[in-house]
């Protein structure tokens, strides 16, 4: 006979703080006027101020990831936090203003996942990847109109391409 929620065991959680008391309602009348984009786009362009010292945040934890494996050597764990740091700016990079610097941070992880294990990393590619964002974040090269980043994402992904073109697809990868 299965259990029945009367026969398990359970504990009931309750969450230390009520959020709804920080919040106010809107009146009917303040709820018609209440346009969700145009608060969430304020709020943006109040902290668009501080997108780039997050950026520079979030390639330090990159550059630290990166000192890390030339100290303590690639492997899984290693690994697992440059990619973690690579992911962290590759989602961030567009919100944060900084397309370019996610599509390379893109490739990276692109790299990072099709490897079939750590040691098949290039170093001397991871490390392109690693000062190509660097060098982008550093010198505000945010969209397309950086030939020069262009140019650097460009054959990132050329050089990428050629070097995983020696791996066996993994079922459901795509070309």
């Amino acid at each position: 006979m299965a259990d029945t929620a009367k026969d398990q065991e359970y504990e009931i959680l309750t969450p230390p703080t009520d959020l709804r008391s920080k919040v106010r309602e809107l009146t009917p009348r303040e709820a018609k006027k209440f346009d969700p984009v145009k608060a969430a786009e304020a709020a943006l362009e109040r902290l668009a101020p501080h997108f780039g010292n997050w950026m520079d945040n979030e390639t330090r934890d990159l550059l630290s990831a990166w000192e890390s494996i030339k100290i303590d050597g690639l492997n899984e764990g290693t690994m697992a936090t440059l990619y973690q740091a690579a992911h962290n700016i590759k989602g961030q990079a567009l919100t944060l203003g900084f397309p370019l610097v996610g599509d390379v941070a893109a490739g990276f992880c692109h790299l990072i996942e099709t490897i079939p294990s750590p040691d098949k990393l290039p170093p001397e590619l991871a490390e392109r990847y690693v000062e190509a964002i660097r060098a982008m974040v550093t010198e505000g090269a945010k969209d397309d109109a950086n030939k020069t980043g262009v140019a650097l994402l460009e054959t990132l992904s050329s050089v990428t391409d050629a070097y995983l073109a020696q791996f066996p697809k993994k079922d459901g990868a795509k070309d």
